[in-house]
């Protein structure tokens, strides 16, 4: 059948409408919209010109305030010029970096990337002001966190090594048997004290060394004991008192307190809102069936 360039045109006319008019066609052409709007809305300076790099003012101005909070003092035009030179070259290397793929499987990127997501959790955290008498109740359930440390009242005998020799601990030993009560018995002379009242077991190790401060706090009182080793020689010691001081009133503590209660908030919250992200995701730890190779790699780690 012959048809004529009329009806041929017709035809084809025809068969376009009748395109035009298919769902999948239809939804071809919306998708490739969508994509093209996107891609409008969403393009960054670096994808219209990879190879170019604005400062802005923005960046300017935060380089000028990076250096004046370290140094205290405005930059020179000099100085200014200077970073923004370092600013520039940072970008550059940073660029060509990412088209190498660098910062892929690099263990150290990965984890500067997940402490800036921490210190990004601890920035956004909400923080709020401790409701009347809630700071209070916290220290009550804490109190013994912020108690002073207990204090020792005590007196000692001393036996010098430079005086009694290598026999000095084995005389200290026959010494304690012969002793009754707190004030019996006699040492050699002591370039410091023989009676302390109420010392921290800081306050002890500053005389006698912390390895006798340590024994010192695990004596009962009321007997005599040891001997004890200090780093002037050999002691026996009476100790009259391991006193614990009662916790601080609330209002002398309050500040650090409050400090404390701050913190203990925002850490809360920094566990909450990696807890909702972990809660993103399907964690899958496939272990080695024997852990002879990992120990051997942990062993051969130069």
């Amino acid at each position: 059948m012959n048809l004529t360039v009329s009806e041929l045109k017709a035809s084809r006319l025809s068969s376009f409408k009748r395109c035009l008019r298919q769902p999948l066609l239809h939804f071809l052409i919306a998708g490739f919209a969508l994509f093209v709007l996107y891609g409008g809305l969403h393009r960054s300076p670096v994808d219209q010109n990879p190879q170019r790099i604005e400062i802005t003012p923005e960046v300017v101005q935060r380089i000028a305030i990076s250096w004046l909070a370290r140094w205290q003092r405005p930059a020179s035009e000099q100085q200014l010029q200077g970073l923004i030179d370092d600013y520039v070259k940072e970008e550059i290397l940073y660029r060509e970096a990412l088209k190498l793929g660098l910062d892929k499987d690099d263990t150290i990127i990965r984890r500067r990337l997940a402490q800036k997501m921490d210190f990004l959790a601890e920035d956004v955290a909400s923080l709020r002001e401790p409701a009347p008498g809630e700071l209070e109740a916290w220290y009550n359930q804490r109190q013994d966190a912020y108690a002073l440390p207990p204090l020792a009242t005590f007196r000692h005998l001393f036996f010098a090594p430079d005086k009694r020799g290598a026999d000095a601990q084995t005389q200290a030993q026959a010494a304690l048997s012969g002793l009754t009560d707190q004030n019996s018995g006699e040492g050699d002379a002591f370039m410091f004290k023989n009676t302390y009242s109420e010392q921290s077991q800081t306050q002890v190790a500053r005389v006698f060394g912390s390895k006798f401060a340590i024994s010192l706090f695990k004596q009962t009182p009321g007997s005599w004991v040891g001997p004890v080793e200090s780093g002037f020689g050999w002691h026996l010691v009476w100790i009259d008192s391991l006193a614990k001081p009662p916790p601080p009133p609330f209002e002398t503590v309050a500040r650090q307190l409050k400090s404390d209660w701050l913190s203990e908030q925002r850490s809360a919250s920094k566990r909450a809102s990696f807890d909702a992200l972990k809660a993103r995701y399907d964690v899958v730890v496939m272990m080695p069936t024997s852990t002879s190779g990992i120990v051997a790699a942990q062993t051969e780690r130069p």
